[in-house]
């Protein structure tokens, strides 16, 4: 599933394509996404009206058009790209905005677990307090701190690496960047929460920072399905020093990467490099 630096680079791929175009058309296949897409309110609500922006929170695209906006989940296999209207539409398109310019954005999702929802009379500021109540903020926020995180921690039992995977908490690191991240910061993915001390959630919290910003300049991580706006594929997987690297030797020490499950999720760790 894309996580939040695929996002990003979505984003920052369709956002000049679409900031300030004017919606002229709507299309939607019939076919069941994760959540039902109305197309009869959005022939009501957003033809004729301006894309005013294209933003991210979390592994969601929200993309505000007048007073109005979609809020996009790509699920396992979503795609959204920029084509020409007059061009033949992949046979897993499922909605389709015709832009003024002759241009369309199309969602493309062959699995169909992605989804597309409209919120009317929502800007991306009022769906903090409604869609993304109950998510915390983001690494890159101001209030997300060391501090914050500790806090945060010190009371919890379980896994240091269930914890920065709980959107609840911090959004936006899931399961290939928190094995990465914990493993630049040199903490096994199985400890308890609340033994991490403060000097230790200052190292985990920049490596989270540097590593989903190593990722984003990087195009994202091709795993799957994923590809960007411009339908190219990401390399940051070329940089994984743990993910999906089980008894190859560890970067740093030649100790062979352990695999486990933690949370139900597979986790990669150095025994040697990680306490």
């Amino acid at each position: 599933m894309p996580e939040l630096p695929e996002i990003e680079v979505v984003c920052r791929g369709l956002a000049p394509h679409l900031k300030n175009r004017v919606i002229a058309g709507v299309w939607y296949s019939g076919k069941k996404l994760r959540h039902d897409f109305d197309l009869e309110l959005a022939k009501k609500t957003i033809i004729n009206q301006e894309v005013i922006s294209v933003k991210r929170r979390a592994r969601y695209l929200v993309i505000q058009i007048g007073r109005h906006s979609l809020v996009v989940h790509l699920g396992m296999t979503g795609n959204l790209g920029i084509f020409p209207a007059a061009s033949k539409k992949l046979r897993h398109t499922h909605i389709i905005l015709t832009l003024d310019n002759d241009m369309e954005l199309r969602f493309s999702d062959t699995r169909r677990f992605g989804s597309v929802q409209l919120f009317e009379n929502s800007s991306f500021e009022s769906l903090e307090q409604t869609f993304f109540q109950k998510f915390g903020p983001e690494p890159f926020d101001a209030e997300c701190t060391p501090y914050y995180l500790h806090e945060k921690a010190k009371k919890r039992k379980i896994a240091v690496k269930n914890l920065i995977m709980d959107n609840q908490i911090i959004t936006g690191t899931g399961n290939i960047y928190a094995n990465e991240s914990l493993f630049q910061a040199g903490i096994k993915p199985g400890r308890k929460a609340c033994s991490i001390t403060l000097r230790e959630w200052e190292k985990l919290h920049q490596a989270i920072v540097e590593i989903l910003l190593w990722a984003i300049d990087c195009g994202g991580s091709t795993i799957s399905d994923f590809i960007d706006a411009s339908g190219s594929k990401g390399y940051f997987q070329a940089n994984f020093r743990v993910y999906g690297r089980a008894k190859q030797p560890c970067p740093n020490c030649n100790t062979p990467i352990t695999s486990e499950k933690i949370g139900g999720r597979s986790s990669f760790y150095c025994r040697k490099c990680q306490k």
